[in-house]
């Protein structure tokens, strides 16, 4: 092989290598989001559970850490957002179509439900 040769096969490997990452990087980023979607979809139906288990009506204060989220409860344990973000609890019973949990990446690569209406 000429050094020419062994370049262009280098050149090659190179850039298939960095096609590699960049598809490997878009796939973390669509887990994250789906895993953030998930978490906010299931606090958000612990929220609509507890509010018909013990017929609160909207606006009622909870304090989703004591009232929701534990061992034996609606939520095993507080989530996490994957993508590194914090999530905000809401403080109240929200009207259908409002978000019980908010991510802070939410503004980020579509880091929240598309649509939350009929939730």
């Amino acid at each position: 092989m000429t050094l020419l040769e062994l370049t262009v096969v280098i050149l090659v490997l190179l850039s298939l290598i960095s096609i590699l990452f960049i598809g490997a990087r878009a796939w973390k980023k669509g887990s994250d989001r789906s895993g953030c979607v998930l978490n906010i979809r299931n606090a958000q139906q612990a929220v609509r559970s507890y509010q018909n288990l013990y017929q609160v009506p909207e606006g009622t204060t909870i304090n989703m850490l004591t009232d929701l989220i534990g061992p034996g409860k609606f939520i095993a344990s507080e989530p996490i957002c994957p993508g590194g973000g914090d999530y905000d609890l809401i403080a109240s019973i929200p009207p259908p179509g409002v978000l019980a949990l908010t991510c802070s990446l939410v503004n980020s690569d579509d880091h929240a439900p598309a649509s939350s209406g009929g939730w």
